[in-house]
């Protein structure tokens, strides 16, 4: 209904100018004192073939502007353009196909570019761990003082596991779906915290989860390492706990300083710290924004509730998960 009514828009110009026609010649005949009747036939016939003309030529229109629209949908396909009706058409066909070709350049020199620093990135993440494992091996045996060095190696260890996570997050081809034991994914994110839980005095209530999950081992331990570091981040001297119910629903609970209402619709969105990160100094705000995207690829929900002073709890809804098992 839309292309018709846009069509006899088009076409209003020339229905006027029949009708005025039609009334120069109702005059020149009145004027003349020849019967009127002679030009009503005429119009009436001209009408007629008119209207036909205007019914096959609306629906010639139609057609097109619905293969143009169908073109919009596929704009880097040249061949989806219908035939140019006239040379004026043709004309900005001819520029619409030479933007798609240069749009198509720019757009394959981007992903080569985008292609090498992922590539580049890729490497230096893998790279660095070494230096990183050398410098924990050395730090191992050191004296007690040595403590704030290795929680600072501890922290760029971790930051260069969220890069290499950042990386690989669009890939797809990193998962790996089965159903997993949930205890021994915890308990080995909660083993690499270890040393930090020691170190800031925080205790840790963990009494093991007797359940299954359909997810990706690698990546659930990803999300409850960034989950335990958030915790530990902002609960100094206080207590998490770590439980689960039926679903499962894992939940990290802590007893920190929490989040203020103001910032819990955006703790996920990427880059946004809100005031706690402020006052830290320190938060990327990439931690929960990462948790997020990789719970929504594998079909897991995540919610947080917090209480400014009484400390947060993060949901994973691990039963929303829909996906094929390897």
């Amino acid at each position: 209904m839309r292309d018709v009514k846009a069509y006899l828009r088009k076409s209003a110009g020339a229905v006027w100018l029949f009708l005025l026609f039609g009334a120069v010649f109702l005059t020149v005949f009145a004027l003349s004192g020849l019967p009127a009747s002679a030009v009503g036939y005429a119009m009436a016939l001209c009408a007629f073939f008119g209207l036909a003309y205007m019914t096959a030529d609306g629906v010639r229109y139609v057609r097109r502007a619905r293969s143009l629209r169908g073109a919009l949908e596929h704009p880097a396909q040249p061949a989806a353009l219908p035939a140019p009706a006239d040379g004026v058409e043709r004309d900005y066909q001819a520029m619409i196909t030479a933007l798609r070709e240069r749009l198509a350049s720019d757009q394959a020199a981007q992903q080569a570019r985008y292609a090498d620093a992922m590539d580049y990135f890729t490497a230096w993440t893998h790279q660095i761990k070494t230096p990183i494992a050398g410098m924990r091996l050395l730090l191992k045996d050191e004296p007690p003082d040595r403590g704030e060095l290795a929680s600072q190696l501890f922290r760029v260890e971790q930051y260069t596991e969220m890069a290499l996570g950042y990386l690989r997050l669009d890939g797809g081809s990193d998962l790996l779906i089965a159903r997993y034991e949930l205890d021994p994914i915890i308990r080995r994110a909660v083993k690499k915290y270890a040393a930090m839980f020691i170190r800031r005095g925080v205790a840790l209530d963990y009494g093991g989860v007797a359940q299954t999950a359909l997810t990706d081992e690698k990546w659930l331990g990803f999300v409850l390492e960034q989950l335990l570091s958030n915790a530990l981040k902002y609960t100094a001297g206080g207590a998490v706990s770590i439980t689960a119910r039926p679903g499962p629903v894992l939940i990290v609970r802590d007893t920190g300083i929490g989040i203020a209402a103001a910032d819990l619709p955006m703790v996920f969105q990427k880059g946004y710290t809100g005031f706690n990160g402020r006052i830290d100094g320190r938060s990327t705000g990439i931690g929960l924004y990462l948790c997020k995207r990789v719970c929504d690829i594998l079909g897991h929900g995540i919610r947080i509730q917090s209480e400014p002073g009484e400390g947060t709890a993060v949901y994973l809804d691990l039963s929303a998960a829909k996906l094929e098992v390897e």
